[in-house]
């Protein structure tokens, strides 16, 4: 299995270092050349490997770690991404619902992303939080995963539990995974209290 994190801003280097941390290869690429990015992965760690986005795109398994909005410009890399695993990391702060065609953000990303599996993970840690080894306190930082195929969420649980953190399996993404999904300018919280006031 080939990973690549498509975005070297914060949360792609957090993720960059949770891979350099279990010695794992992983190739990065951003807007940017591979060169521009190549001192800081070798800085990360020798299994780490700055390549152009679309020599990127030919791993199996495709990290978006991009600002939101730039997910598009990412998917025109490929024509097809069949075969593809996508694990979107990508949050839609700011964003409206409506804009979104009243998807969940993940599914909105997912139709861009034609022929591949998406599984939504790693979007409700911040940055530091990512970089930190997770293994604390004698337990494991927790990872959300929520998908719209069953069949995707297992490998990516497995590469989670592989960086060391405890996946937590959320079902689809119009369910569970809502509740790690940004609404507008508000990741969660909103979504917590409609479902708390639900129960009173």
């Amino acid at each position: 299995m080939s990973y690549a994190i498509v975005g070297f801003g914060p949360v792609g280097q957090a993720l960059t270092r949770a891979f350099a941390r279990k010695n794992i290869e992983v190739t990065v690429a951003s807007r940017r050349p591979p060169e521009a990015l190549a001192p800081q992965a070798r800085a990360i760690g020798p299994t780490v490997v700055a390549r152009s986005l679309r020599d990127a795109v030919e791993a199996d398994t495709i990290i978006l770690a991009v600002p939101f909005g730039e997910h598009r410009e990412v998917a025109k890399a490929l024509p097809s991404w069949d075969g593809k695993t996508i694990i979107d990391a990508t949050n839609a702060y700011g964003v409206l619902p409506e804009d979104l065609d009243g998807l969940p953000s993940s599914a909105f990303v997912a139709k861009a992303f034609t022929g591949a599996k998406l599984v939504k993970a790693f979007n409700h840690l911040i940055a530091a939080k990512l970089a930190a080894d997770p293994v604390l306190e004698g337990g494991h930082r927790v990872v959300f995963l929520s998908s719209d195929d069953e069949d995707a969420t297992a490998p990516v649980a497995a590469l989670a539990k592989q960086l060391g953190f405890a996946p937590v399996k959320l079902g689809k993404l119009n369910e569970g995974g809502a509740l790690v999904h940004a609404r507008g300018r508000i990741w969660g919280q909103l979504i917590f209290q409609d479902l708390f006031r639900k129960e009173q």
